[in-house]
Order: C-alpha cells, then structure tokens, then sequence
C-alpha cells in the first residue's frame, strides 16, 4: 500500500521508542503513547546487560528442571503465583510442552540475528543524538566451586554449538580479586565472558525518549484502549479523549501486549516480574557480575550496585511481594563483601513479557498497517534498538528481514 507517511506506536519502552526513532530514520512522522510515560515498565529497573553471549531463551529443558526444583524454596529465585488464572495455566502448560532442546536450539538460532546486530544498532543510537552512557565490559560469573562453573561452561558451549559465539578467561587468585573486589573469600573461582555492555537502562530509554521528540516525534501519556483499522489506515482509542489517526501502528506494551492483540495473536505474552534495588559497596566494581546459581545479576551504576533477580509469574500490576528483596540480600550475600546491604533503595518490580516459545513476536498482525513488537522476556533491553531498526525497515519497505522470520506473531 506504499510507504507509510505516519505512524503510532504504542509503549514507550525500549522496543516501541526504538522502533519509532527507526521509523523516523525512513522519513515516518511518528507519536508516541503509553499509559503511564517513557520507561514505566521493564525498561526502568532491569540490569541494563547488553549481552549476546549469555542470551539463554527462557524455554531451556535444563532451565525447566531448576525452575521446579526451586519451586518449593520460599527464597528461590523462581515463583509462581498461587492462582486459578487459566491464563498463566494455559502459559505454563505451552511453556513446558516448549521446554524441549530441540526447540530451545530453535530459539536460539531464531535470535542470532538480533544477538549479532545488538551492539550496532546501540551504537547507531548513540552516534545519532541518543546521549546516554554506554560501558563495555566483561561480564564476570562468580562460583563458590570450579565444578558449579561448570554448568555455566556448558551452557555457554550448547549456545556456541547453536550459533551464538562467546569469548571466556577462567579466572582465580590474585586475577579473580582483581577483576571482582567484592567477591567473597567463599568464592574460589570466575568466568570472565568477555566482549559485552552496559548501560542505565532507565537513563538510556528516556534518553531516547528525548531524541525522538526532538527529532520532530511526540511522546504523550495517553492509555489505550483499542486499535483498529479505518478507510485510510488505523485507528488508535484512549481510554479517554478524541481518536488518534496514522497510517500504521505498532503495539508494543511488553507485559500489557494481550489487552490490544488478543482478538490476533494466539501465542500467549505472560508477566515475568523481575525485581531490583540499589547499594552503596566499599570498593570499586569494574563491570557487571553474575551469580548463575543463585540467578542474580549485579551491574556498577553511579558508584553502586544494581542488583537483579527474580522470575515471578504474577499479573503485571500487581504490588511488590513482601520479603523478595530480603531473599534476594540472602542469596546474593553468600557471593559478595564489602556491599551495605542495610542501606539498600531504589527498590523496584516490572514485568518482563515472556513468550512459551522464547522467541519474540515482531511483525504485522493485520494487513500490514498493524504491527506487533514484543515477548523479548529478559532480552528487551539488550534486542529492543535491533528489533526496532528491522521492524521499521519491514514496515516502510513492505518486505520481512530475514532476521525477523521467526518471530512471526500469528504463528
């Protein structure tokens, strides 16, 4: 139907305003709304890895079997909400029939597209007006033994057999204090998992935020309550006020993408709650650290500690659960010294839109004027910029990248 002249994009997340400053890249006048304002969601307070070479789809058979043994541990890094909600029943029944190597292998290589192109598709961002910090740097994985890196070291090895390159140093003794000063005298040896990045993920996506507004784009704080088609293109309805009008529209409101594609997309985009909260350490942290058996993730922002865990399958909006954090503290204490727990803040929980399959949904669910961009689970940060860039050259080019093929969202 030609190049579109306008667009909507709905989430102004990671993925919906990437996909709008690429939008704007092809000439596309862009508005963008969310419910609540840029960076709300998971976008906020996630760890902010840019890392290709830890990027492990949720639906891993050996992931299934430690996700239900720690089922039953109060403080383990995995809960599921008591319910009788048929819609996370249905989500985990398709999750576990997804739990299967060979489709996890599939998953894996659907992603090596976003995986390879991530780190380009930040960097054209920030050569473009997006002025946001960027780090590079290793990421280091802590284990109190050589055999628990063990189990790194073969995941890491299934993800190269798989497509995915990465790049390791084992490290011990005085290599070890060097590269993590806070690591407790409990820990005996580390992988450095080299060639991955950082960022403020809060900072980065207002950031981008800003570029597109001055790019000529609006951002408002508008919900959503329907989209549609029109004579002309597609309609956009607020909860409250006149319509909004464009020639095409993308939907991308992470954990929220049901309430506006269910009528369209039969996969199943469920709630992963994440959670974090912020420390003063005593010594100087080089790059991000990761605690693989106790699922934590650590990543050195403005002098402190971001620290990360938790897969909670739990509504979206629901309030924080109470004693998370003190889980969190126990677990990730045992691994690090020198930290001040009792002066932790920042607390925080947003929700991370999980797919069965662990792979995306990004491409056009009716008539090529309406798009959908989602289900990243926890790689919306590091994917969101690459899926953006492809997703805008699908919808002004009117032809699928390759590297898109697989994400289908009516499949």
């Amino acid at each position: 139907m030609g190049e579109p002249r306008s667009a909507i994009v709905v989430g102004a997340g990671i993925v919906g305003l990437s996909t709008a400053w690429f939008l704007q890249e092809h000439g596309v006048s862009v508005t963008v709304v969310d419910r609540v304002g840029v960076a709300a969601g998971a976008s906020w307070g996630n760890a902010g890895w840019i890392a290709p070479s830890l990027s492990v789809p949720l639906n891993d058979p050996r992931m299934l079997r430690y996700a239900l043994r720690s089922l039953p541990n109060r403080d383990g890094p995995v809960r599921i909400s008591p319910s009788l909600d048929p819609t996370l029943w249905r989500f985990l029944l398709r999750f576990v029939a997804n739990s299967r190597e060979a489709t996890w292998t599939r998953a894996v290589r659907a992603s090596l597209t976003l995986n390879h192109e991530c780190m380009a598709a930040y960097d054209v961002l920030a050569s473009n007006g997006v002025e946001a910090p960027m780090s590079d740097a290793p990421i280091t994985a802590l284990f109190h033994t050589p055999a628990d890196a063990e189990h790194l070291l073969e995941q890491l090895q299934r993800l190269r057999d798989a497509g995915q390159p990465s790049s390791t140093t084992e490290l011990t003794g005085a290599a070890l204090r060097e590269q993590a000063p806070l690591a407790s005298s409990d820990v005996s040896v580390g992988v450095s998992i080299h060639g991955q990045r950082f960022v403020d993920p809060g900072r980065f996506v207002q950031a981008l935020g800003r570029s597109v507004v001055e790019r000529g784009g609006i951002v408002e704080t508008v919900g959503v309550a329907a989209v549609g088609l029109s004579a002309n293109g597609v309609v956009v309805q607020p909860v409250n006020g006149p319509v909004l009008t464009a020639e095409v529209a993308v939907i991308a409101t992470g954990a929220w993408l049901p309430e506006l594609v269910r009528r369209w997309v039969r996969v199943p985009v469920q709630a992963g709650r994440g959670y974090s909260f912020t420390v003063p350490v005593e010594r100087p942290v080089c790059g991000p650290i990761y605690l693989p058996d106790v699922r934590v993730a650590c990543t050195p922002l403005d002098g402190k500690l971001r620290v990360t865990s938790m897969m909670e399958l739990r509504r979206a909006d629901a309030p924080a659960s109470p004693g998370v954090v003190d889980a969190m503290v126990e677990s990730t204490g045992r691994y690090l010294d020198g930290v001040r727990w009792a002066e932790r803040d920042d607390v925080w929980v947003g929700p991370r839109p999980l797919s069965p399959d662990g792979r995306p949904l990004v491409g056009s669910v009716l008539d090529d004027r309406i798009f959908v961009a989602g289900g990243h689970g926890m790689w919306g940060m590091k994917q969101g910029p690459v899926t953006g860039r492809l997703l805008a050259e699908q919808i002004t080019s009117g032809k699928q990248p390759q590297g898109l093929r697989d994400f289908d969202p009516l499949r």
